[in-house]
C-alpha cells in the first residue's frame, strides 16, 4: 500500500515538474541591416507539440525563411529539465521600427520585441554584414523579347556549411542562367569577402512595367561555439537568409510599323565567306558559302533561319546550322553559322539573290534590315572531266571513217582488146566481193564496238557502286549514258538526269552529290545506284535489239 501511495506521488510530482510554465522569444541582433537575415528564437520550457507556434503574423513586415525545431532533455543533479525551440530566419521588408509580436503556445505568451531597421549604409550599423547580395542589369528600358542580362553576386565572409540560391523571378518572362558559376576575392573596408557571379538572362514576353524580384539566398555560416568548456567544444552552425534588391523593369511593346519577324537588337550583323575564295569556279567543282548572322541582345532560339534561294543549274546542299552564345562587356551575344555547298552542272553566270534580314534597333529606335547584296558567280566548263568514252577506240573508228572514203577508182578505155574485156570482168567481180565484205565487216565492227562499250564503261561503273567508290561513279554515269542506244554523246549529269527522265535514276544521283559535294561528307553506299543502273541498261538494251530485228 506504501509503495501505492509513493508511486502516485512521484507521478504528481513528475508532471507538475514538466508542465509548461515559461515561453520566452529572442533575436540575435538588433538593430539590423535592412536586406539582411535575424534569427528569431522561440524557447519553450516543456517537450510540446512542434506544430504548436504560428508565424504568419510576420509575413507583412518580413520574408520569413525556413523554420527548424529541435527538443531536448536534460539531468543536472537528478533534476531534469526539457526545453522545445523554435528556430526562424527572418528579414525586414522596410526600414524603421518594427515589431515582432507576441506568440501563443498552449495558452503561454511571449514578449513582442521593438527591432530596429537601418540602411546598409547607416551609421547606426555596428558592423559590416557577413553575407550579402549585389545585383546588376544590364538594361532597365527595354522592348518586349528583348534580353537583358542579370549579373548576381554572393558576397561572403563567413565560412559558408551549406546554402542554396534561388533564381530572381519576373512576372511573364523567361528566365536562363548563362554559363556557370564563377568565383572570386574582394575587400570590402578592409574586409575580405568570397564572391560567387551568376549571369542571367531575362527576356520579357509582355509589355508594361514589372518588379524584378532578386534572388535569395539560404543556408548555414559557420559561428564560434558558445560553451563555456573549451573541452570537446566544435564550432557552430548558424542559419543565414539574405536577399538583394527589387528592380523595376519598364517593358515597351512590339513597334506599330515593324513588320516581319520581331528581332530586337542593339547589333545585328549578317556576312558571307566562300572556300575557295575566287571569282570563277568550274563545273562540277564543290562551293561552300557559310553565312554567319550575329546579334546582341538575342537568344539563338530567337534568330531567324538562313535560306537561299538557288537559280536554275545550281544545286545546294545546305548542312545543319550551328548557334553560340556567349558574354561580351556582359552583353548577351548570339550567333547562326550555316554552311552551303553549291554545285554547277553547266557553265555560264549565275545571279545569286540578295538576304535580308530585318531588325529593329534599340539604341536609335528605327527599323533596319541586314543585307547581303546579289551577285553573280562566273562558273568555267571544267576540262579534267571526261567527255569521251573510254571505252570507244580511236584506231578503229579512224579506219572505219578511212574505209567509208574509199571510192572506186575511174578507169577510161582506150583500147578495146580482150585482154582488157578480161581485167575489166576481174575488176568488177573483185570489186563487187570487196563491198560485201566490207558491209560484213563494217556490222560486225558496229557490234564489237557497241559490246566493248558496254562491258568496259558499264562493268567500271558496276565496280564503283559495289566499292562504295563515289568519285569513280561521278566520272563513269556520263560515258556509261553514251553507249546505251539513245544516247546523244552528253558530258554533264544534268544531261543525264534530262535524257532518262528516271524518277529513280534522279534520286540516287541526288544521293551521291549530296554525300559527295556536302562539307561533312558521309559514307556514299552504291547499292541504289546499281540498282537503278543495272535495271536501266537490261531496259535499254532489249529496246535496241527489238529496234534491230524491226528494222534490218
Amino acid at each position: 500500500m506504501v509503495r501505492i501511495i509513493l508511486c502516485c506521488l512521484g507521478l504528481l510530482f513528475t508532471h507538475s515538474a514538466f508542465a509548461l510554465s515559461q515561453v520566452t522569444a529572442s533575436v540575435d541582433k538588433n538593430p539590423v541591416m535592412l536586406k539582411e537575415s535575424l534569427v528569431l528564437q522561440v524557447i519553450a520550457d516543456d517537450d510540446v507539440n512542434t506544430n504548436a507556434l504560428d508565424t504568419s503574423s510576420l509575413l507583412q513586415d518580413f520574408i520569413v525563411g525556413r523554420t527548424s525545431v529541435s527538443s531536448q532533455t536534460s539531468m543536472i543533479n537528478f533534476k531534469t529539465t526539457r526545453t522545445t525551440t523554435w528556430t526562424t530566419v527572418l528579414i525586414p521588408r522596410r526600414e524603421g521600427n518594427v515589431t515582432i509580436p507576441s506568440f501563443s503556445v498552449e495558452g503561454m505568451k511571449t514578449r513582442a520585441i521593438n527591432l530596429s531597421v537601418v540602411a546598409v549604409n547607416d551609421a547606426s550599423a555596428t558592423k559590416q554584414q557577413d553575407i550579402f547580395i549585389t545585383t546588376d542589369i544590364s538594361s532597365n528600358n527595354v522592348y518586349v523579347q528583348q534580353q537583358v542580362t542579370l549579373t548576381v553576386k554572393l558576397h561572403f565572409s563567413a565560412e559558408l556549411k551549406r546554402g542554396s540560391l534561388t533564381e530572381p523571378t519576373l512576372e511573364h518572362a523567361n528566365v536562363t542562367q548563362i554559363g556557370k558559376d564563377r568565383e572570386s576575392d574582394t575587400i570590402i573596408n578592409g574586409r575580405r569577402y568570397r564572391v560567387i557571379e551568376r549571369v542571367y538572362a531575362i527576356s520579357p514576353q509582355k509589355s508594361g512595367d514589372f518588379i524584378l524580384q532578386s534572388p535569395v539566398f539560404s543556408g548555414e555560416i559557420m559561428v564560434p561555439s558558445t560553451r563555456r568548456s573549451n573541452f570537446l567544444s566544435f564550432a557552430e552552425s548558424k542559419p543565414v537568409s539574405v536577399i538583394g534588391d527589387e528592380i523595376a523593369l519598364s517593358v515597351k511593346p512590339i513597334a506599330d510599323n515593324y513588320k516581319g519577324l520581331w528581332l530586337p537588337s542593339e547589333l545585328l550583323a549578317i556576312h558571307q565567306e566562300w572556300q575557295p575564295n575566287k571569282d570563277e569556279f568550274t563545273v562540277g567543282e564543290p562551293i561552300t558559302r557559310t553565312i554567319t548572322l550575329t546579334a546582341a541582345g538575342l537568344s539563338e532560339e530567337q534568330l531567324p533561319e538562313i535560306d537561299m534561294k538557288m537559280p536554275r543549274g545550281l544545286k545546294v546542299y545546305p548542312d545543319q546550322a550551328e548557334l553560340h552564345t556567349g558574354m561580351n562587356n556582359n552583353q548577351l551575344v548570339s550567333q547562326k553559322v550555316r554552311n552551303f555547298a553549291l554545285v554547277a552542272s553547266k557553265a555560264g553566270s549565275y545571279q545569286l539573290p540578295q538576304i535580308v534580314i530585318p531588325w529593329w534597333n534599340t539604341v536609335t529606335n528605327k527599323y533596319q534590315e541586314a543585307v547581303i547584296p546579289a551577285q553573280t558567280i562566273t562558273v568555267l566548263p571544267n576540262m579534267d572531266e571526261p567527255i569521251e568514252d573510254p571505252a570507244y577506240d580511236d584506231n578503229s573508228a579512224t579506219k572505219n571513217k578511212a574505209v567509208q572514203r574509199v571510192q572506186p577508182e575511174r578507169i577510161i578505155i582506150t583500147q578495146y582488146s580482150w585482154l582488157q574485156w578480161l581485167f575489166l570482168s576481174l575488176w568488177l567481180i573483185t570489186s563487187f566481193a570487196w563491198f560485201f565484205s566490207v558491209r560484213r565487216n563494217k556490222k560486225s565492227v558496229k557490234k564489237e564496238k557497241s559490246s566493248q562499250k558496254v562491258t568496259n564503261a558499264y562493268s567500271l561503273l558496276i565496280a564503283a557502286c559495289k566499292n562504295n567508290n563515289g568519285s569513280q561513279a561521278l566520272k563513269l554515269i556520263t560515258p556509261w549514258i553514251n553507249t546505251l542506244p539513245d544516247g546523244n554523246n552528253i558530258s554533264t549529269l544534268n544531261d543525264a538526269i534530262n535524257l532518262l527522265n528516271d524518277s529513280s535514276f534522279t534520286t540516287a544521283i541526288n544521293e551521291l552529290q549530296q554525300c559527295y559535294y556536302a562539307k561533312e561528307h558521309s559514307d556514299w553506299q552504291g547499292d541504289n545506284l546499281l540498282n537503278t543502273i543495272t535495271t536501266i541498261n537490261k531496259s535499254t538494251l532489249v529496246s535496241g535489239q527489238q529496234q534491230l530485228v524491226l528494222n534490218p
